[in-house]
């Protein structure tokens, strides 16, 4: 898909928001028509935009092919203000405090290196953070998943419920 256009990017911004939102729903609260708003969806789908399911989008399909991970040493009083700062860039999808080096984890996204790089500095300008180290993601081979999970307790759940 060559480009998105702002009804494109308002409807992947509602299927977000609302991940159960129903597409006569959708149509009316952006004021488009019902039939807009299902053709542009099912296009989004088509284009690997929406992944199957049609509620997560795929960042790489919308020009976010960079994907960093990076480790941040913190001081420990400034923590809460670390996390408070990462949650304002909008290229740091999630943060995790972990153990072992460093003390925060965090998955970032960005369209090139330099984009990276502009996200990196206001990582290192936040008060606290002392060190940062990045690891780029060459390719997903796997990307985030929960069926094998809950597939395995509902089969677990099958074979419990037949033998009582």
């Amino acid at each position: 898909m060559n480009k998105l256009d702002p009804t494109d990017l308002k409807i992947l911004l509602a299927l977000i928001q609302d991940p159960r939102i129903q597409i006569g729903e959708l149509s009316e609260s952006l004021g488009i028509a019902r039939n807009t708003a299902q053709s542009r969806v099912r296009r989004m789908l088509r284009a690997g935009v929406l992944r199957p399911g049609g509620r997560e989008v795929d960042l790489e399909a919308v020009g976010y092919d960079v994907v960093a991970f990076v480790t941040i040493e913190v001081s420990h009083r400034e923590l809460d203000g670390v996390v408070a700062a990462l949650r304002l860039i909008p290229q740091v999808l999630e943060v995790h405090e972990i153990s072992g080096r460093g003390d925060v984890w965090c998955r970032v996204v960005a369209t090139d290196t330099h984009n990276l790089q502009a996200s990196l500095r206001q990582v290192l300008r936040i008060k606290g953070v002392i060190r940062t180290e990045t690891v780029l993601a060459l390719h997903t081979h796997i990307p985030y998943r929960t069926e094998p999970l809950i597939s395995g307790l509902s089969n677990a759940a099958s074979a419990a419920a037949r033998i009582s």
